[in-house]
């Protein structure tokens, strides 16, 4: 079993938590859809004549977007979780250039569709609570909640419901940036060793006091 550092300790972990967050957006936008009969109330309309009931809501393509993103960059995140356990138990503990190049390509597609998904959930939610305040049936989301809302909808916790999905969105964005910043360094200290121009100094013996020794050599 290889020798675990503190770099692949921090990654390990990393992966483990950016799996849980996308369960948890996932799961808290699925209830809340489900409490709503199967509507995305992101970017919805609602209107008050004593109950609440939506008036417009958006495609439901909309929630399952952000629910696909969640899911899948959650089984990208077991699947580096996995691999790096792997690597531990039977290889030297060291990814290789090859799967970091292209871990750090994946990263960032994954960073792009978290900062879209996050953005439509604070959007969407801002444009259901307007709706909610500009209809006089709450002061706030929050307050709304406890307001009765038209039959079949359990509207009990949908703001805590939706507010849980934007957090664990933006936790996990968050996440994956610190991966990505730990590939990117890795990706340099690994890189193949070339001469610095009038130096007489290789690339791996410019960055060593910066980035360590890199990989040791046969």
């Amino acid at each position: 079993m290889a020798q675990l550092s503190g770099r692949l300790l921090v990654e390990l972990a990393l992966s483990a938590a950016a799996f849980l967050c996308g369960i948890i957006c996932a799961s808290a936008l699925t209830v809340t859809q489900g409490e709503f009969g199967g509507h995305c109330i992101l970017y919805s309309s609602v209107l008050y004549n004593g109950t609440l009931w939506l008036s417009s809501s958006s495609p439901v393509s909309l929630c399952y977007f952000v629910s696909a993103v969640s899911i899948l960059t959650s089984a990208v995140s077991f699947g580096i979780l996995i691999h790096g356990i792997y690597n531990c138990c039977f290889g030297d503990g060291q990814p290789d250039h090859t799967w970091v190049k292209g871990s750090l390509a994946l990263t960032a597609i994954i960073l792009f569709f978290l900062m879209v998904s996050g953005c439509i959930l604070r959007v969407g939610m801002d444009t259901l609570c307007n709706s909610i305040q500009k209809a006089a049936a709450a002061t706030s989301c929050q307050e709304a909640q406890h307001r009765p809302w038209v039959q079949p909808y359990h509207a009990e916790r949908f703001y805590d419901n939706l507010y849980t999905a934007e957090a664990a969105a933006w936790v996990n964005f968050f996440f994956w940036c610190l991966m990505a910043v730990l590939l990117f360094l890795e990706y340099f200290n690994r890189a193949p060793a070339r001469p610095f121009p009038g130096s007489g100094l290789t690339w791996n013996e410019e960055t060593a006091p910066i980035f360590g020794e890199g990989p040791p050599k046969p």
